[in-house]
């Protein structure tokens, strides 16, 4: 895998306004961008996060249809999470995939990093590929506000549902699955 291009930061010159909610911190800021321009921006800080392709020895994939209060949905999407403070990126995955699925994986293989939002937020999440699957016995407890259907799809099923528009999946998971298929050759 190619290394990602090193970061320039941008200078902070000023901090304007910050609100702090649950996950995610909302700043208004006047910034040095590395161009030498001097102006305002509204930035998302977020913690970053991690998501996992988990596909089972039989081929069939584990997909959440999962409720997003912000677009006040159910969507289709992998098992992933927000990082706690230094967190490392693949014990937390580890942690949701058995909350989420109730399945825990034996072999990940890295994905790569995406950068969902880079017009407005500084979210990084993790990808990884979950194989050597095993269903757990007793499922840990996940949040309290995780209302989430576990579902086993097939490669043909998931490409379909990407290609006919007819369920709503994220932009997050469709990109791991894409990176997933280009992993594994399929």
């Amino acid at each position: 895998m190619t290394p990602l291009s090193p970061k320039e930061p941008s200078e902070l010159l000023e901090n304007i306004q910050s609100i702090n909610a649950k996950k995610i911190i909302f700043e208004v800021n006047k910034y040095k961008l590395p161009i030498g321009l001097e102006s305002e921006f509204g930035v998302i800080k977020h913690p970053g996060a991690c998501l996992a392709v988990p596909i089972k020895d039989d081929g069939k994939i584990i997909v959440l249809r999962q409720y997003r209060f912000a677009v006040s949905r159910r969507i289709l999407e992998f098992p992933a999470g927000t990082l706690e403070s230094n967190e490392d990126p693949l014990l937390a995955i580890k942690r949701e995939l058995k909350e989420e699925s109730g399945f825990k994986a034996n072999q990940w293989d890295y994905l790569g990093l995406l950068l969902p939002c880079p017009g407005y937020s500084d979210e990084e999440i993790h990808l990884y590929l979950a194989r050597d699957l095993e269903l757990l016995n007793n499922k840990p407890k996940g949040d309290d506000d995780e209302d989430i259907e576990v579902l086993e799809m097939t490669k043909s099923d998931l490409d379909q549902c990407i290609a006919n528009g007819n369920e709503a999946l994220d932009g997050k998971s469709i990109s791991a699955w894409y990176r997933a298929c280009q992993f594994l050759n399929l």
